[in-house]
């Protein structure tokens, strides 16, 4: 209930977002509009599938080609989708809210390049790194729990 006494309808959007991992570093980009650090993600689009936009959200926010991590299967006529991490519930607004499918995955290919729309600087953060205080504690734990997902031993 609003203080004017009217119901708030909050809306909510399905975004996906994935903490990348390469040689035991995880890539944030500084997003322009937010002012912080933040691993690519985005809005999952109609008729897209979660894994689909995770992917697609890095691909043009990057450049780079990843490989979830999770196994994927097909059972007789389902298919079992990639799994992710967690979800989050995340205030946009007064009114408004992402819930949030996080993924961690391995760099198959390509060069981090920076998406000028949506960024202006990339960096590769490794664990200690992470400890900046410029980036929020989900961000750094997060992104510290994709690096050990990816190198177990590290």
């Amino acid at each position: 209930m609003r203080e004017d006494g009217r119901l708030s309808l909050i809306t909510r959007d399905f975004t996906a977002t994935t903490f990348i991992v390469d040689q035991q570093k995880t890539l944030l980009l500084w997003h322009k509009k937010i002012g912080a650090w933040l691993p690519p993600g985005g809005h999952i689009e109609a008729n897209e599938l979660p894994e689909e936009a995770a992917l697609r959200e890095v691909r043009e926010e990057t450049g780079l080609i990843v490989e979830l991590l999770g196994s994927q299967r097909q059972l007789d006529n389902v298919k079992v989708l990639h799994q992710p991490v967690c979800l989050l519930l995340e205030d946009i607004s007064q009114d408004h809210q992402h819930i949030d499918l996080i993924y961690f995955a391995r760099v198959v290919d390509g060069t981090a390049t920076i998406n000028p729309r949506e960024s202006e600087s990339m960096q590769w953060f490794d664990h200690a790194g992470l400890e900046n205080r410029m980036i929020a504690d989900d961000i750094r734990h997060l992104g510290q729990q994709a690096i050990a997902a990816c190198f177990p031993s590290a």
